[in-house]
C-alpha cells in the first residue's frame, strides 16, 4: 500500500507540472486560447487568444461606455481591458481575491528574474495612476469594492481614481502583483514567458465519468449544438445533452425513451450488433441518418443480398467451412437510411426517427462471423460516407479477400449518399445497393479495383477519424492478428498490407508469383506489440482514437489519443514534423477526477479506474474527447486547475500500470 501511494503522489506531481513548470497558455475558464481566423477587431490579437470576436466587441463596447476623457488614459486602459484576450490570461488574472476585471498590473516589487520578456521591473502601476489620476471614467474597472476586493466596477457617475482611492501607494498595494520570483502580471504589453510547449510525452490524462451505459458510437449533432447522438451495440441510438465541464452534470437523456429503436432489425451477439452511425451533414436541414449493422437472414427475410464469397473473387462459398456453427453469408453487413419523425418544425429539434428503413444502402453476406468492422463516417471536406470493412474473419485471410481488387471486404469504400443510381447503373456497375460512386475514387486511376473501393489490404479497421484542423488527414486503427497492432495513415487508393503484412513484419507471402515490391505497401504510422501490453496471446485489440483538439487540455493539443479495448493501456501521439506523418507514441498515465459526477470504481487491487472494455472513442461539437466503454462514457477534461485554484484541483491522478486482469468476455470481441 505504501508504495502505491508513493507512485500515485509522484504521478500527481509529475501533472502539477505541465502548468507550473511549463507555463502554457491558459485562459481565465482554464481552457487553452482559441484559434482565430481573423484578427481581433478591438483588441488586435492574432494567432492564438482567449477572446473571440464577440467578446472583443462586448470589450469595445465596455470601453465606448467608460467614456474616458484622456487619451493617454484610455490607450491605457484599452490595453487593461484586452488583457482579458491575451493567451495567459489565467495567470495575468491571478489572485486569491476574486473576481477580477482588470489582472495584476506590474510594480516596483516585482522581481526582475521575472520570466516575462519585459522587464518585470516596470513601474506600470504606477504609470496607470499618473496618467489617469485625474482622469474621469465612467463605471471605472479600479472602483473597490464592499469587500475591499479590487476591480469590481460600479454603476455610478463620473469618477477619478483620487476619488476612489486615498492615494498611489494605496492603489498599488490593490492591483499590483506579487515579490515571488517568477510572477506574471501586466506590464502594459503582450505577455511572453521562457517555455510555453507542453512537455512531451504528457504526465497524464485526466477523466470524468458522464454516464454509466456501454455503447459502441457516438455522433455529435451536425446542428453544433451541446447533444450527441450515442449508439448501442443492441440497435438503439439516444439524443443526449452533454453536461458542462464542472457542473457535476451527467448525460441528459431518458434511458427508456431513445431517439430510435433499430433492435427488430439488428442481429445482436458477440460479434455482431449495430456496428456505427452517421448524421448526414445537413442532417439539421434534411434529417438523414444512417445505421450499420449486421443481419441475420435465417431471422428476417429482409436480410438478402449477394454472398462477399462469389467467383468474382474466386470463391465458392459451398466449400467453406462452417463458423461457430453458422453457414457461409448467413449473416450480412448492411447501411441503411432513416429519418427523422415528431413534431417539431425544424429538424434539428426533433428528438425521435422512425425504426422504418427509408433506403437500404449496402448490404453484402459474410463468409465467417468475425473481422467485419463496421463504422460508417462522413467525410469532413467532401461529405461522401466512408465504411470500414474488415477481411471477413477467420485466421489469416485465407482467401486473400484483403489484397483482391475485386473484393469488398478488407477495405475502406467511399460511397456518394446523395446521388441514388438509375437500376441500369447498379447492374452495369454490380453495385451492392442505393449509392453511386464518386468520379475521383482510385478505381479512375486503376481499372482493376471495384469502383468502391478507397483503400485495401485492412485486416479489421476499428474506429477511424478525421483530425477536425486538417480535413484530409485521415487515421485508422487495424486490429492485429497474432503479434502487432496498428495506425494507419490513410491515402486515396493505400495499400495497407495486411495479409502480406502485420504491423511492419512479413506475415505470409503474397499470393501467386506477385512480389512484394510490386504492391507498394504503406507502412503503419504507430504500431505496439501485443507483449508490449499483455502476455497472454490474444489480449490486445486497438481502438482508434482522435486527435485532441478541445481547449480544456493544453497539454493533449494536437496528440493523437488511442487505446487498447483492454483498457490498461492508452497512448499519445504526436506527429513531427507537423504533416510529416511521423509519429512518436508514449504511454500515458490516466485517472478520474474525485469530483467526477459519477464516481469511478478502481480495479481490484490497484488504485488504477475501472474502464472495463474500451469499445470506441467520441468527439463533440467542442472536440471535447470521450471514451466509451463498458462501465460508462467518460470525459477527458482538464489536469490540473493550478492556476485558478478551482475544485478540479484536488483531483486524483494516477497513473500506476497493473498486470491485465481477468475480465468477462466483452460483448464486441474485435480481436483475433
Amino acid at each position: 500500500m505504501a508504495s502505491d501511494g508513493v507512485a500515485v503522489l509522484l504521478v500527481f506531481q509529475l501533472l502539477l507540472l505541465c502548468y507550473l513548470s511549463y507555463s502554457l497558455p491558459l485562459c481565465t475558464n482554464s481552457r487553452a486560447p482559441l484559434t482565430i481566423q481573423t484578427p481581433l477587431t478591438f483588441c488586435a490579437y492574432n494567432g492564438t487568444s482567449c477572446c473571440s470576436s464577440s467578446e472583443d466587441s462586448q470589450l469595445q463596447k465596455q470601453f465606448q461606455s467608460m467614456n474616458v476623457s484622456g487619451p493617454s488614459c484610455a490607450s491605457m486602459l484599452k490595453s487593461v481591458l484586452c488583457a482579458r484576450c491575451d493567451p495567459f490570461s489565467a495567470e495575468l488574472f491571478t489572485t486569491e481575491s476574486s473576481p477580477r476585471t482588470v489582472p495584476v498590473l506590474c510594480n516596483s516589487t516585482i522581481s526582475a528574474n521575472s520570466t516575462q520578456s519585459k522587464s518585470a521591473a516596470i513601474d506600470f502601476c504606477a504609470e496607470v495612476w499618473d496618467t489617469c489620476q485625474n482622469v474621469s471614467v465612467l463605471n471605472s474597472p479600479f472602483a473597490p469594492s464592499l469587500q475591499g476586493r479590487a476591480g469590481v466596477p460600479v454603476n455610478s457617475s463620473v469618477s477619478k481614481l483620487t476619488d476612489l482611492w486615498q492615494s498611489k501607494t494605496v492603489f498599488c498595494e490593490a492591483f499590483g502583483g506579487s515579490s515571488v520570483d517568477g510572477a506574471v502580471c501586466f506590464d502594459g504589453d503582450r505577455v511572453t514567458l521562457n517555455k510555453t510547449e507542453p512537455p512531451s510525452p504528457p504526465n497524464g490524462m485526466c477523466l470524468e465519468k458522464i454516464g454509466n451505459g456501454s455503447y459502441l458510437s457516438m455522433a455529435a449533432h451536425p446542428d453544433g449544438s451541446d447533444r450527441a447522438f450515442f449508439g448501442s451495440q443492441q440497435g438503439k441510438i439516444w439524443l443526449a445533452n452533454i453536461p458542462e465541464e464542472g457542473s457535476v452534470g451527467t448525460l441528459g437523456f431518458d434511458e427508456s425513451d431513445p431517439f430510435v429503436d433499430l433492435t427488430d432489425e439488428v442481429h445482436f451477439d458477440t460479434t455482431f450488433g449495430m456496428m456505427g452511425i452517421a448524421f448526414h451533414p445537413n442532417f439539421a436541414r434534411n434529417g438523414r441518418f444512417f445505421a450499420s449493422y449486421n443481419c441475420d437472414k435465417v431471422e428476417s427475410p429482409q436480410c438478402s443480398g449477394r454472398c462477399s464469397c462469389n467467383s468474382d473473387v474466386n470463391c465458392d462459398p459451398s466449400k467453406l467451412t462452417p463458423d461457430n456453427g453458422a453457414q457461409p453469408c448467413r449473416y450480412h453487413s448492411v447501411v441503411s437510411e432513416f429519418t427523422t419523425n415528431g413534431t417539431a418544425t425544424q429538424t434539428s429539434l426533433k428528438t425521435s426517427a422512425s425504426p422504418s428503413e427509408v433506403r437500404r444502402i449496402f448490404t453484402m453476406g459474410l463468409p465467417f462471423t468475425g473481422h467485419h468492422g463496421g463504422q460508417i463516417l462522413f467525410g469532413p471536406a467532401d461529405g461522401y460516407l466512408y465504411f470500414m470493412m474488415g477481411d471477413g474473419g477467420s485466421i489469416g485471410d485465407p482467401y486473400n479477400f484483403s489484397q483482391n481488387k475485386k473484393s469488398l471486404l478488407g477495405k475502406i469504400m467511399r460511397l456518394d449518399i446523395d446521388n441514388i443510381p438509375s437500376d441500369k447503373e447498379i447492374n452495369d456497375l454490380s453495385l451492392w445497393g442505393n449509392y453511386s460512386i464518386p468520379k475521383d475514387n482510385p478505381s479512375f486511376d486503376d481499372k482493376e479495383l471495384r469502383p468502391e473501393i478507397w483503400t485495401l489490404g485492412m485486416r479489421n479497421p476499428w474506429r477511424s477519424s478525421f483530425d477536425s484542423e486538417r480535413p484530409s488527414y485521415f487515421l485508422c486503427a487495424d486490429v492485429g492478428q497474432e503479434k502487432y497492432e496498428e495506425v494507419d495513415l490513410i491515402t486515396k487508393g493505400g495499400n495497407y498490407g495486411w495479409p502480406v503484412y502485420e504491423g511492419n513484419s512479413l506475415y505470409r507471402a503474397p499470393v501467386g508469383n506477385t512480389s512484394i515490391s510490386s504492391l507498394n505497401f504503406i507502412s503503419p504510422v504507430l504500431v505496439y506489440s501485443h507483449s508490449d501490453v499483455n502476455k497472454n496471446e490474444g489480449s490486445a485489440s486497438i481502438t482508434g482514437g482522435y486527435f485532441y483538439r478541445s481547449l480544456t487540455d493544453p497539454c493533449m493539443n494536437g496528440r493523437y489519443i488511442y487505446a487498447d479495448l483492454y483498457a490498461n493501456y492508452m497512448w499519445a501521439a504526436d506527429e513531427s514534423p507537423e504533416n510529416s506523418g511521423k509519429f512518436t507514441s508514449n504511454l500515458i498515465t490516466f485517472g478520474c477526477a474525485r469530483d467526477s459526477p459519477i464516481q469511478c470504481s478502481s480495479v481490484a487491487g490497484s488504485p488504477l479506474p475501472s474502464l472495463g472494455y474500451i469499445y470506441s472513442f467520441g468527439e463533440d461539437n467542442r472536440k471535447d474527447i470521450y471514451i466509451l466503454a463498458s462501465t460508462g462514457v467518460y470525459r477527458i477534461v482538464r489536469q490540473v486547475d493550478a492556476i485558478t485554484n478551482a475544485p478540479r484541483k484536488t483531483q486524483l491522478l494516477l497513473g500506476v500500470q497493473v498486470p491485465a486482469l481477468p475480465l468477462p468476455l466483452p460483448l464486441l470481441l474485435v480481436t483475433t
